[in-house]
């Protein structure tokens, strides 16, 4: 093996990585194992993880203080305070004590007036269910936590457990065997001599390895002895995903790595065109990838980047990214207290040539925001909040990159949503369904505004009796088209049993109700079916009291903290709650002609399409699908 390599070529970089990850696709695939919650810090999840129990599990005081019926404290004011007697008209609470019927609110303990072991005075009235977090405000049982190929994060683990998970499937860690090699080099124990080099590059390797989610044995330096090196590493083979061979894979006489890898496997690619870096080696040995690597450091850590990282990422389902910081428009308003600088967490999507921040939950307690968000938006102290369309500075958890290639989608809220974002991921690695819940109203607004490519919407327009089509028609002159979503069943979602034994909406006068939020298809519906039953909002209990998706409020439902609510039959079978027809509505997706064709759009509606997404939606209930993903035109033809 005295001859010089002759075969060092010139391939293009993103050519060579082209080649080598078509040769693995086929061969290289990722294994799951189970392992504990608490050991999942950094691992990949296989596929979407689903909450076991609502957070909190009850309906939880907010504040210090006394739990008090509402309807006692009326009237209370500083002309006229309220007497209020203990175990009477109101027990004392304290922060994350269980508030039950029928207290329906707290008074923050500096708002109450002691005037001995068994009676306060109280010099304001309470709201209904003022400072009480309700059952599920952060989790909801059956909500998903996280979604299919998503990486761990500490506070992660913590929704998990908040959630009821305890173990979780995991990708498995693959392990890759690193050979130094070189008669040249030496350990770093060992004062080199003449012509001796310390050996440093496996160790960077190792810990590259490490960091992008891989396990790596390193293995002392062998010599430039083709026997030995073709032993080391065809035995390494059999116990290890993949063999990063360092040294050895240029064109010298002792540079033996490329004649090995062609007696024991195949070579795809051998020299690429970068500077430095060019003799990396790129071959197949067992059905597994053998990297070789230049012995130069710069050589060797550019070539590691731009070859080893992808394959490690074959393996390991991971996605890279950087913390940095960028400039992005607020779509909806953002009001501050003057105390404090408050960091608000938005997800991050970029539409057209700006990027888009929107605004997640605030609540302290709202860790699922934290999961949620792709970066923190900062609000600075003595600033009363930030208008939409302002330019804000976001701190992002995400890449650009991974920014870029992310569909907005604000809007009305669906279990559609999850289940297409987490098949998005699995499916369309690099693809990514940023969901923002403000209502089908303020997604069209949003949408006017540039801020989304993509608004769900579920309006019925009262004067023609369709949905959503005369809304685009009137809000927006640039061509519009219509993605068909689903038909769903909407109505009042009761407790299991109903026992009050409600019929419709004519009997909500002897309940508790609690609303969708302003701008919700579902309660635009509801306001329809109010004046179609001859009613007004003032005879319904909790018509004011809102919740911004339609697990929520089947949650309070369930939860003993409301008899009814308006929403789909999917949440109410996902809570086991009973649910009264009211009738079929049409749930669709909004988006400018001129964002169809671009490829995060058209994975979009490839899901929309997909036998996937439409046995999940079975599973689900309440769903017909069958023009999922069909594109309508918004053109004369829908003339009213």
């Amino acid at each position: 093996m005295a001859n010089r390599n002759l075969y060092l070529n010139n391939t293009p970089v993103k050519e060579a990585l082209d080649i080598y990850k078509k040769a693995l696709k086929d061969i290289v695939k990722m294994q799951y194992e189970e392992i504990p919650v608490e050991k999942s810090l950094g691992r990949i999840t296989k596929e979407a993880v689903y909450a076991r129990c609502s957070s909190p599990l009850f309906n939880a005081a907010a504040m210090d203080g006394i739990a008090v019926i509402t309807e006692k404290t009326k009237g209370a004011s500083e002309r006229t305070p309220l007497i209020l007697e203990k175990n009477k008209d109101f027990i004392v609470v304290d922060t994350g004590d269980p508030v039950n019927y029928p207290y329906d609110a707290v008074i923050m303990a500096e708002d109450v007036i002691e005037i001995d072991e068994r009676t306060v005075k109280i010099l304001e009235a309470a709201t209904a269910w003022q400072h009480i977090r309700p059952i599920g405000e952060d989790i909801v049982s059956g909500e998903m936590l996280l979604p299919s190929m998503h990486k761990i994060r500490p506070i992660d683990i913590g929704v998990l457990f908040s959630g009821g998970i305890i173990k979780i499937m995991v990708v498995k860690q693959p392990k890759a065997a690193i050979f130094p090699t070189g008669t040249e080099i030496i350990e770093p124990t060992k004062t080199p001599e003449a012509g001796e080099i310390i050996e440093s590059n496996s160790r960077m390797f190792e810990a590259m390895i490490t960091s992008y989610g891989g396990l790596a044995d390193r293995f002392p330096p062998t010599p430039d002895d083709y026997n030995k090196i073709k032993a080391a590493v065809s035995e390494a083979l059999d116990s290890y995903d993949m063999v990063i061979i360092n040294a050895g894979s240029s064109a010298g006489t002792e540079d033996f790595t490329v004649h090995i890898l062609r007696e024991l496997g195949e070579v795809l690619v051998h020299g690429v065109a970068i500077k430095p870096g060019k003799p990396v080696i790129l071959a197949v040995v067992k059905g597994k990838p053998v990297i070789g690597l230049p012995g130069y450091p710069v050589s060797a850590y550019i070539d590691f980047e731009n070859f080893v990282k992808p394959v490690l990422a074959l393996l390991t389902g991971e996605s890279y990214c950087d913390n940095n910081v960028a400039e992005a428009v607020l779509s909806k308003r953002m009001i501050s207290s003057l105390k404090h600088k408050e960091y608000v967490r938005v997800k991050v999507g970029q539409v057209g040539d700006k990027l888009v921040a929107s605004p997640l939950a605030r609540g302290a307690g709202a860790a699922m925001s934290l999961v949620r968000a792709d970066g923190f938006c900062v609000i600075e102290q003595n600033c009363e909040g930030i208008e939409a369309g302002e330019t804000v500075r976001v701190e992002l958890y995400r890449s650009l990159q991974e920014i870029r290639h992310t569909v907005v989608c604000i809007g009305s809220h669906d279990l559609l949503l999850d289940l297409a974002a987490d098949l998005m991921a699995f499916h369309y690695p690099g693809v990514y369904l940023s969901s923002t819940h403000i209502g089908s109203m303020g997604g069209l607004m949003a949408l006017k505004r540039g801020e989304a490519h993509i608004v769900p919407v579920h309006l019925l327009d009262e004067a023609s009796g369709k949905y959503n089509i005369p809304y685009i028609k009137r809000m927006f002159e640039e061509p519009m088209a219509l993605i068909k979503g689903v038909k769903r069943i909407q109505g009042l979602i009761v407790q299991k049993g109903n026992p009050l034994n409600l019929k419709g909406i004519a009997d909500l006068k002897q309940c508790r109700f609690v609303n969708r939020q302003r701008g919700a298809g579902t309660r635009v519906l509801f306001d329809y079916k109010l004046k179609q039953a001859g009613m007004d909002a003032s005879e319904i209990t909790g018509y004011d009291r809102e919740a911004a998706t339609h697990m929520a409020v089947a949650a309070l439902v369930a939860g003993n903290s409301a008899d009814a609510a308006m929403g789909i039959f999917a949440a109410a079978k996902a809570m086991q709650l009973d649910f009264i027809e009211v009738g079929q509505e049409e749930y669709d997706f909004a988006v400018p002609v001129k964002y169809l064709k671009l490829p995060e759009i058209q994975a979009f509606i490839e899901v929309l399409k997909s036998s996937e997404l439409h046995t999940r939606l079975a599973n689900a209930g309440g769903y017909q699908y069958e023009e999922a993903g069909d594109i309508y035109f918004i053109d004369e033809k829908f003339q009213e």
